[in-house]
């Protein structure tokens, strides 16, 4: 499956799209707002520059980019409100080229008409632009980028990592969408080694985009346990997802052969697997680290439901193409029994997936 040219979270304003399926995210974005505007200040007070170059990598189709734009920009104008030249913003907002840019790109007249109106009129040079393309490369000039920030992506592989078959092609981890119990070794393994590869090039491209001192901000789901992958958070989503799917093959609704090899481009790292790599690649000193657990949000639905909605939007447009969905009914069932699965579990003992926060300065 070529993920790079296939997914992406559903896009347009439906109530099965991300825009409205990301709460979740958001609620961490606000979470960390002050860690945010920490970030800007000090990298703003260290040079002054007459243009701040920033980029959001992996922006989907949501608003969520929004905020975060307006954050900088008004931690920028704080400081810099007795210069004689306020600065300007490159603003660049990245995702694959099968990103709904367009939905992004109609909320724009209604988020500068806000900033005009907070300011009397007035409103900063901001020029916002779309980046589509992979973030696992290059995508921007050397040295242009001054701040860098990624919500919820890095956990996103740029592929199915490729040693989970072997050499008949057949999978190793059958029955299982993701790291379980009863995956082999080699599972875990091949998971890993793939963000090792992943995550060395997001460091490596935007070593070369960032100015020196450049600041990236990065957020992402992770697990606690160094050594263990299988843990009551992210990869017991996955396994009740994967359940689920296994209900629909044994109603006839799915092939059961598609479903041995469906698996996910997803992982969940350590703490200790991303130091590892920010000490190897060698181009940032990693200035912050801290975890978190994003509180419930259900919005009046119950919290398996919200859960399922939250994953419907961004594997929707993968599940449809592996397995040829073509009918919404489907995949309305197969996230009913998800989302009922979800309750039952947590009516049992918390789930709790990590999330991790990451300032990382170029040296």
């Amino acid at each position: 499956m070529d993920v790079g040219n296939i997914f992406h979270m559903t896009g347009g304003s439906g109530s099965t799209s991300y825009a409205n399926n990301s709460s979740f995210q958001m609620k961490a974005s606000d979470m960390v707002k002050h860690i945010t505007v920490e970030t800007i200040e000090q990298l703003y007070l260290e040079s002054f520059p007459k243009t701040i170059g920033i980029a959001d990598m992996g922006c989907s189709s949501g608003r969520n980019s929004l905020p975060v734009i307006k954050t900088v920009v008004e931690s920028v104008e704080e400081i810099g409100r007795l210069l004689a030249e306020p600065p300007e913003f490159n603003v660049y907002l990245n995702d694959l080229p099968s990103n709904d840019f367009n939905s992004l790109f109609k909320a724009l007249p209604d988020f500068f008409k806000q900033l005009m109106e907070e300011r009397n009129g007035g409103c900063p040079s901001i020029f916002i632009a779309g980046c589509a393309g992979s973030f696992y490369g290059r995508l921007l000039p050397k040295n242009s980028m001054h701040f860098v920030y990624s919500s919820y992506c890095l956990h996103w592989l740029s592929k199915i990592p490729p040693s989970l078959y072997n050499e008949k092609g057949e999978s190793l981890n059958k029955g299982n969408l993701y790291i379980s119990e009863s995956s082999p070794p080699a599972v875990s393994l091949a998971y890993s080694l793939q963000f090792q590869e992943d995550f060395s090039m997001f460091l490596q491209s935007r070593s070369k985009e960032l100015v020196c001192r450049g600041r990236m901000l990065l957020i992402l789901l992770g697990r606690v346990d160094q050594d263990n992958h299988v843990d009551r958070g992210n990869s017991f989503f996955w396994e009740l997802l994967s359940q689920s799917l296994t209900i629909l093959a044994s109603q006839g609704k799915l092939n059961k052969e598609k479903l041995d090899c469906y698996h996910a481009h997803f992982y969940a790292p350590s703490k200790w697997e991303i130091e590892d790599q920010v000490r190897r690649e060698g181009s940032f000193f990693l200035d912050r680290f801290e975890m978190y657990q994003p509180e419930e949000t259900c919005n009046g639905t119950s919290y398996g439901f919200a859960v399922a909605m939250t994953v419907r939007a961004a594997q929707e447009v993968m599940l449809r193409h592996h397995f040829g969905l073509e009918v919404d009914g489907v995949l309305d069932t197969l996230f009913e029994i998800y989302g009922n699965m979800v309750d039952e579990e947590m009516a049992k003992e918390e789930i709790e997936p990590f999330t991790f926060l990451l300032v990382l300065r170029k040296l």
